[in-house]
């Protein structure tokens, strides 16, 4: 199941590229929202050495995801492939400058099933496809423009 959104900025490829890519504030969204998460390459340069162990809880089950950076292109495209029990998952940043001073984020997510109980989860979301998309949509524009600062 594949998930696309765009949102354009007032400012540069590369702010927005800085402002998105700082993993530190990404972290700090997810335990804001009750997530447990451990940085597997401790290390404070971006790029495709960054890793996280992160544990959620969701439908009243816990859940671990691991999530690393697989490409990390200053100030292009970021890609970020994880895995859980359940699902694979790839989220793909990319930065378009649309002018001097104005850019665009693509987000897209791409959810694929490791097994049965996953396969039947994603074909019965597909019934509320529409409903999901605009979900997806507001919950990206709302931390992008959380980390660029930007009204809504």
């Amino acid at each position: 199941m594949k998930f696309s959104t765009r949102i354009d900025t007032d400012m540069t490829a590369e702010c927005l590229f800085d402002r998105v890519g700082d993993f530190e504030a990404f972290e700090r969204t997810l335990i804001g929202r009750g997530a447990s998460v451990k940085r597997i390459d401790p290390a404070q340069d971006p790029g495709i050495t960054m890793g996280w162990k992160i544990g959620f809880d969701w439908r009243g089950r816990a859940r671990r995801l691991l999530l690393v950076v697989s490409r990390f292109d200053r100030p292009e495209q970021i890609v970020m492939a994880g895995s859980s029990e359940a699902l694979d998952i790839w989220l793909k940043l990319t930065f378009v400058a649309l002018s001097r001073s104005r850019s665009r984020l693509i987000f897209e997510t791409e959810l694929k099933p490791r097994n049965m109980r996953a396969r039947l989860m994603i074909q019965t979301a597909k019934l509320g496809k529409a409903q999901l998309d605009r979900r997806y949509a507001r919950r990206i524009e709302e931390y992008v423009r959380s980390v660029t600062g930007e009204a809504a």
